[in-house]
């Protein structure tokens, strides 16, 4: 049993150390990688974003999580809407678990 667990537990150091063994191989002369958004063919909201994207990505994570909260806050306006005219109250609830 116990020759069982150092065998599994061989494996997995092996699977673990695997990718930074490939990551020592090197691979020549790789160069950093920018990552850019194509604006070629957008127009108005889709191409201001993306050149924010490009431009100042600060300001596009900002972006970001206003338009989340936003979103978040008109679904749960939308759905409390929703659910209070098929007669779901969600503002007296009453706890029965006692």
């Amino acid at each position: 049993m116990f020759s069982n667990w150092i065998t599994r537990g061989g494996l997995l150091a092996v699977l673990t150390l695997l990718p930074s063994l490939a990551w020592a191989a090197g691979g020549g002369g790789a160069s950093e990688i920018v990552v850019v958004a194509d604006t070629r063919q957008l127009t108005g909201a889709n191409f201001y974003f993306s050149e924010l994207y490009n431009d100042n990505m600060w300001m596009f994570a900002a972006w970001a999580v206003i338009l989340t909260t936003a979103c978040g806050a008109v679904l749960g306006v939308v759905m409390d809407f929703i659910m209070k005219r098929t007669g779901i109250d969600l503002t007296k609830r009453s706890i029965v678990e006692h």
